[in-house]
């Protein structure tokens, strides 16, 4: 095989142990970025008096992370698979740890901003071959099933623990703590990586050294996440949003035309002619947009309704994540292996439906407002993500063939950050305009502010429900029927 025609990756005979040592290294990996997007916020008002930020200048410390995250996804991940996914996560890791500690020693906004967006570069190039990386591990689909799991569990767990470790990290020591975590972490993870990670040579820059395209995807996605980003600032239906928003879908378009025409595309379109892929992105999409409102609105519900600290926010948010824990590491391989991909993400879906459902009810008086009666039941049905991710991760990648693990894997991810930013675009907006317009009418604050929740939380029910019909009519695969024989693995996937 040449370094030009497919690429090298770990047989199936890799032993299990180094297979199990290479999945820790990516699960850290992963838990090491999501513990930092999930950490910062928490630490933003410490890092605004500390370093002078204005008010929209301190938007910057996310917007300029997820700008070059969700932007890079997707060059990375082919990049990878054209000069070798290993070397791609190292580089990533690399970039990401250095940038770690600028930021940790920033004395001022500009040289933050700069280390959050580098942090964001560092990001995309580990986070886009992941799992383009433990696809090729772990070729049976029982034990892909399970590897994804843990995979699907570091990305819930991470958002959970950077919340609690943000707030007593800020408290106990200071804001620059929290980016000085990422060194032992990621040196660590280098070390290891090295070691683990089966080496690839990839295909080989000429087999996609379409510069044009990488030129037009990269800068369509990178405006296209700040057109989003900012729509709260400036409004939906601004001369800003839609005019950056219009160049940004031109650029998206020439890019597809050039992919449809280049003797060496960097995303060969093949890749959407599995229903797999393409409906599992799209159901992602409106999966992360509407759990925003879930992540985000119910820490401001805690805090704003109940007056907990930051510290006890991510405390209350806690059984959310050992519930996803428990049902992606124990429970979701178990029953993808003898029910399939479809059946379980269906179910999830349906759980994450009842979430937002119940969401639409709470109090909107802090008197009427009780943990354990009106949140903790919901915090148990996330038990839902748990099942839906890891089904979701694993009809995303089954229709890929290996030699677009990578692109596949950079896809995926670049799906649910751009879910990340509508979710907190649209639905932020929406919940601050009903809280407006409620407070013009004369009702008390508190009510006011929960009924923006509530439409909020509304509007993420319709998103899921919309999530459910697309995986429904569009994800229909021949594996999806139970595994009648005790001990068999389901067959692969056929596009």
């Amino acid at each position: 095989m040449s370094a030009t025609s497919a690429p090298a990756s770990a047989p199936a005979s890799t032993p299990s142990r180094s297979r199990r040592l290479a999945l820790g290294v990516l699960a850290t990996g992963m838990l090491m970025t999501i513990l930092d997007g999930s950490i910062v916020t928490v630490a933003m008002p410490a890092i605004q008096s500390d370093l002078g930020f204005t008010p929209v200048g301190l938007s910057w410390v996310v917007n300029a992370y997820l700008i070059a995250f969700g932007s890079l996804l997707l060059l990375a991940g082919r990049l990878g698979d054209l000069i070798g996914r290993k070397r791609m996560f190292l580089a990533g890791t690399g970039v990401f740890t250095a940038a770690s500690l600028l930021a940790g020693v920033a004395t001022s906004p500009g040289v933050l901003i700069a280390a959050r967006f580098l942090q964001g570069v560092g990001s995309a190039m580990a986070s886009a071959v992941s799992l383009g990386i433990l696809v090729t591990l772990f070729t049976q689909p029982r034990e892909r099933a399970k590897a994804i799991a843990v995979f699907s569990f570091t990305g819930a767990a991470g958002a959970s623990i950077g919340q609690v470790l943000g707030g007593v990290l800020t408290d106990a020591l200071t804001w620059n703590w929290i980016f000085f975590i990422n060194l032992p972490i990621g040196i660590a993870t280098l070390l290891a990586a090295l070691r683990a990670l089966p080496a690839d040579r990839g295909l080989g820059l000429k087999a996609g050294a379409d510069t044009l395209g990488a030129l037009l995807v990269t800068s369509g996605l990178m405006l296209g996440i700040y057109s989003v980003v900012k729509i709260e600032e400036y409004g939906a239906a601004s001369l800003h949003t839609l005019g950056s928003g219009a160049l940004a879908l031109a650029l998206l378009a020439g890019f597809l035309v050039r992919q449809a025409t280049a003797a060496n595309p960097l995303m060969p379109l093949r890749i959407f002619r599995s229903r797999s892929v393409s409906g599992a992105n799209l159901v992602q999409m409106l999966m992360v947009a509407a759990l925003f409102s879930f992540q985000i609105l119910v820490a401001l519900y805690l805090q704003n309704m109940l007056g907990y600290s930051a510290s006890e926010t991510g405390l209350a948010m806690l059984p959310a994540a050992v519930v996803i824990g428990v049902v992606s590491l124990t429970v979701s391989a178990r029953l993808i292996a003898r029910f399939g991909e479809r059946r379980v993400l269906l179910t999830g879906l349906v759980l994450l439906v009842g979430v937002l459902g119940l969401l639409t009810r709470v109090p909107g008086r802090p008197e009427q407002a009780h943990y354990v009666t009106d949140l903790l039941p919901v915090m148990l049905l996330a038990a839902g993500f748990g099942l839906a991710l890891p089904a979701l991760t694993s009809l995303g990648m089954s229709g890929a063939k290996e030699e677009d693990a990578g692109l596949a894997s950079g896809l995926f991810n670049t799906t649910q950050q751009i879910g990340m930013a509508l979710g907190i675009a649209v639905l932020s907006t929406l919940a601050a305009s009903r809280t407006e317009s409620l407070t013009a009418a004369g009702r008390p604050a508190s009510e006011a502010l929960t009924g923006g929740y509530q439409l909020a939380f509304a509007v993420g029910a319709g998103l899921l429900l919309a999530a459910l019909a697309v995986a429904f009519t569009v994800l229909r695969r021949p594996q999806d029927a139970p595994v009648a024989t005790a001990g068999r693995e389901p067959r692969p996937a056929v596009l």
